[in-house]
């Protein structure tokens, strides 16, 4: 007696499986690693720009004028506020993502307004960048008249101020009633909104209460997305590190050659 084995058809036309040269699993916009990187990240950066600053005054013609004085300081300073504050939308978008869960309206306009904050400073950091090139060249005294004479001038980012702090205040609420973070933490998140915005913006007491509080309900929820994604192989953190290092490069020198 002779048996027969069934064996499933095979299908000619099915694509070969390809290995990935930079290897990635899909979990949604931004991602586990983009979120938890931003979480971590955006914060700290945007706190040790506020910190960077802590021993000038507040007001911007001390700001130009520790601009000329202390030029690699200062720098650093609006530099790594100007990144924190970028690097803080997939942060953003992390945490609306998964308010959004339980509590969908405030996930949505908490979302909104935040982003539409960070555009604004940002927007900020571009004016602050000018000013400081024409402190450097014509010195403070005449950044400061031109700062001056100009501060109340139209922009259309004007009309995004209040979103900048809203946005804080709307993300901390549905983050309390969603359950994502702690009333403590809730709270801290909160204090995120009182962090002083406009141009060449110095730093008081209260800028550091923000951006720790910032730092307190953002971090470790950062970790903790980063812990909860899947464990990458070596292979693949080397591929994407030298991937992004390269990309910024010459993103890097495009950029400088205009």
């Amino acid at each position: 007696m002779t048996t027969t084995q069934n064996t499933p058809p095979v299908d000619d036309n099915a694509a070969p499986a390809k290995a990935q040269l930079l290897p990635m699993e899909w979990s949604g916009f931004p991602g586990l690693w983009a979120g938890g990187v931003s979480l971590v990240g955006g914060p700290l950066l945007v706190g040790t720009g506020v910190l960077l600053r802590l021993p000038f005054h507040f007001f911007y013609p001390e700001q130009l004028t520790a601009r000329v004085e202390h030029p690699g300081l200062i720098a650093a300073s609006y530099g790594a506020f100007a990144a924190g504050t970028v690097l803080l939308w997939p942060a953003v978008a992390t945490l609306a993502t998964r308010i959004g869960h339980r509590s969908p309206g405030l996930a949505l306009w908490g979302g909104i307004f935040a982003v539409l904050g960070l555009f604004a400073r940002t927007f900020h950091a571009g004016v602050d960048h000018l000013a400081f090139q024409l402190a450097e060249r014509q010195g403070a005294e005449v950044a400061a008249r031109f700062v001056g004479e100009t501060y109340g001038a139209f922009h259309i980012f004007s009309a995004l101020n209040l979103a900048i702090m809203g946005g804080w205040l709307l993300l901390a609420i549905g983050a309390w009633r969603a359950r994502i973070l702690g009333p403590v933490r809730a709270l801290a998140l909160a204090t995120a909104a009182a962090l002083p915005l406009g141009v060449l913006k110095g730093t008081t007491p209260l800028s550091v209460v923000a951006v720790a509080g910032l730092c307190l309900a953002l971090v470790p929820l950062g970790v903790t997305v980063l812990r909860d994604g899947p464990t990458p192989r070596r292979a693949a953190v080397l591929c994407w590190t030298a991937a992004v290092v390269m990309a910024v490069a010459v993103m890097t020198v495009a950029g400088q050659a205009g």
